[in-house]
């Protein structure tokens, strides 16, 4: 949420700049115009009381550069009550010099076109209401000028500002009807734009994190491979130290497990879906995924509550997968430490798997964005568990979300469509 803020007022600051340099055209042609009507049509405006709000108008156009000039934030509602005060300026000028019968009553619309292009829909039509509203009242309420309605055409006169009228709401609506449906559509566009860019630049991440891994995985093979040797010696001479024996085995299928792993990083991703993702209920891949956790998180404790149609939809049972759930529940044993609490919580029915994994830890930080690249708050962290579990989950549909508890810690909340995985879309 306070990305899309940052993004709203960055874009009303460029609009807020361009409406400066818009007034100052409009200073400059309004002061042209009323020395036009005064010095060569010969037309009695009030010309004092004229300059005083152009004068006005312009020290307010100069505050709001100076404004603009310290860097502050320009929230929508402020941009909105900036292109109010040109109504009311615009409003007064016109009351002074005619009202609905000055030929520049149709600068009404320009506000209302400069909403209408750059806001959201609410503040469209309220600025619908606001410039249909100062036209109206100018019809009746106005300083008339001793040229106006003083010939035998008066009728004919008040007839061409009725339409003047009526030609205004009627661009007023198309207005709101299409230009601002328009507006609306290239906005989304733009969301969608900056949402693609977003995920080619995770992409990109990804495909760094892979070189490295492979750059990795070619290098560690010799050490873990020395590492068995030295392990299977220890287990071969450590029989009259049972603690020492037991100890050791644990090393070996520790390094039989990164051994493991290291052969699947290195296989072909397409051969390893085909081989390791057999057809498996999804309450067994559950199950089997909590296994897997905890023989590598034995201190942690787990509690575990499962809910759904029986029998469980049969999935494809994606490695990637259950290894995204697993970093999650790596990363909420983190934050609970050696003896961390966690609770896992799955529900799911015929369309869609919810997980809710919870911990009792110091919560989320202020600053940053867990789940992106390198983001993390581990001493000894890499920001990589969240960005892969995040990763994986949204190259199936899924999405992860990430919420302060208000008892303490942190709930990860995993929402995964299943038609993306089920067995009989892959031809189980």
């Amino acid at each position: 949420m306070a990305k899309t803020n940052t993004v709203d007022e960055s874009a009303a600051s460029i609009n807020l700049r361009r409406l400066v340099l818009l007034r100052n055209i409009l200073l400059l042609a309004q002061a042209a115009a009323i020395a036009l009507a005064v010095y060569t049509l010969r037309i009695p405006l009030p010309t004092k009381p004229l300059l005083i709000v152009l004068a006005i108008y312009a020290l307010f156009n100069a505050y709001t550069y100076w404004r603009l000039a310290q860097q502050r934030p320009v929230p929508a509602s402020s941009f909105f009550l900036q292109v109010c005060a040109d109504v009311i300026a615009l409003y007064v000028l016109l009351y002074l010099s005619g009202g609905a019968a000055n030929p520049f009553v149709s600068l009404l619309l320009l506000p209302l076109i400069i909403v209408a292009t750059t806001m959201s829909r609410n503040y469209v039509w309220l600025m619908t209401a606001i410039t249909v509203l100062a036209y109206s009242s100018l019809l009746w309420w106005q300083e008339e000028l001793p040229h106006m309605h003083a010939s035998e055409g008066a009728a004919d006169f008040n007839q061409h500002v009725l339409g003047m009228w009526l030609g205004f709401m009627v661009g007023a609506g198309l207005i709101v009807t299409f230009v601002a449906s328009m507006a609306e559509n290239l906005r989304e566009r733009d969301r969608k734009l900056a949402a693609i860019r977003e995920r080619m630049i995770q992409d990109e991440s990804l495909v760094a994190l892979a070189s490295q891994a492979a750059g990795a995985a070619h290098e560690l093979a010799t050490p873990l491979a020395t590492m068995a040797v030295i392990i299977r010696e220890m287990e071969q001479h450590g029989d009259q130290v049972p603690e020492i024996l037991q100890q050791t085995r644990i090393l070996r299928q520790q390094v039989d497990r990164c051994k493991t792993t290291l052969n699947r990083m290195t296989a072909d991703a397409g051969q390893q879906r085909a081989e390791e993702g057999g057809v498996q209920r999804l309450d067994d891949f559950l199950r089997q995924t909590i296994m897997q956790w905890q023989s590598m998180r034995p201190k942690a404790r787990i509690q575990q509550q499962a809910n759904g149609s029986l029998p469980s939809p049969q999935i494809i049972a994606d490695t990637t997968l259950m290894q995204a759930i697993i970093n999650i529940l790596n990363n909420a044993a983190d934050a609970g430490g050696d003896d961390a609490d966690v609770n896992f919580e799955a529900r799911w029915d015929t369309g869609q798997l919810v997980i809710q994994v919870c911990d009792q830890g110091p919560g989320l930080p202020s600053g940053g964005t867990p789940g992106q690249a390198f983001f993390t708050t581990k001493a000894d962290g890499r920001g990589l568990g969240l960005f892969l579990a995040r990763s994986v989950l949204e190259r199936v549909g899924g999405k992860l979300s990430l919420s302060n508890r208000q008892t303490g810690g942190v709930c990860a909340r995993i929402e995964l469509p299943l038609a993306p995985i089920l067995a009989r879309e892959h031809g189980a």
